[in-house]
């Protein structure tokens, strides 16, 4: 059976938070920037207040002030090593850990709870019509819907054609090229697909999706 329950839909995109290591780079650079003022308020008031009669040696000025600007490159050189060592470890992991809730693209099952699904779905070159076919987690095949081959993005919104709601669950997705009424290329759909779990596997950092499915985070091209 088709129908056409589905719509063009361009989503808004939904920001992530910010780094807590950049916040304590900028807490340290601002720390460091008042200590240096300090130092420097404290060296004047040395100069201004010394013993006329017995005046500090211009060379222990400048071993304070070599004394500083060691611990002060000292600093700066730890928060580089830090920032080299979470990008070599948990870096990644962290970063990829903001996208938690949000939603990637990519070639899986998604769960439907009854909220649009939003699909950018790939067309055979040279087709003339396209077909979204819908299937439960069972694999059975549960629509064909038409598909307008100029819109870049559709959204599913899960109805059936009467118009009632399709039950919540798994749906997996693929896109049927035609031309001339006969199938040229049939292959799954990229949906947008919320991410509920990041974790390291070895080398690879793998994403858990809405239908349990997980997938490398190397594969997704598209980000919300």
């Amino acid at each position: 059976m088709e129908s056409s329950a589905v719509t063009g839909a361009i989503p808004a995109g939904r920001a992530g938070p910010d780094g807590a290591a950049r916040e304590e780079q900028t807490k340290n650079a601002a720390v460091l920037s008042s200590d240096f003022e300090t130092f420097l308020k404290m060296l004047t008031a040395q100069m201004k207040n010394q013993d006329p009669l017995n005046p500090v040696d211009s060379t222990d000025y400048a071993t304070q002030l070599a004394t500083f600007s060691s611990v002060e490159q000292q600093v700066l050189t730890n928060d580089l090593l830090a920032d080299l060592a979470q990008a070599m470890t948990g870096g990644t992991l962290q970063q990829l850990g903001s996208w938690i809730g949000r939603d990637v693209l990519a070639e899986d099952a998604v769960r439907f709870d009854g909220t649009p699904l939003v699909l950018r779905p790939d067309i055979a070159p040279g087709a003339d019509a396209a077909r979204l076919v819908v299937r439960d987690a069972a694999g059975a095949v549960v629509q064909r819907l038409s598909l307008d081959p100029t819109e870049p993005l559709v959204a599913w919104r899960g109805l059936d054609d009467g118009g009632a709601p399709i039950a919540s669950g798994i749906y997996s997705f693929e896109v049927e090229s035609l031309s001339g009424g006969t199938i040229v290329a049939q292959q799954p759909a990229k949906v947008y697909n919320p991410v509920i779990e990041v974790r390291r596997e070895g080398d690879a950092t793998l994403l858990t999706l809405s239908g349990g499915s997980e997938i490398d985070a190397s594969s997704v091209t598209a980000l919300r």
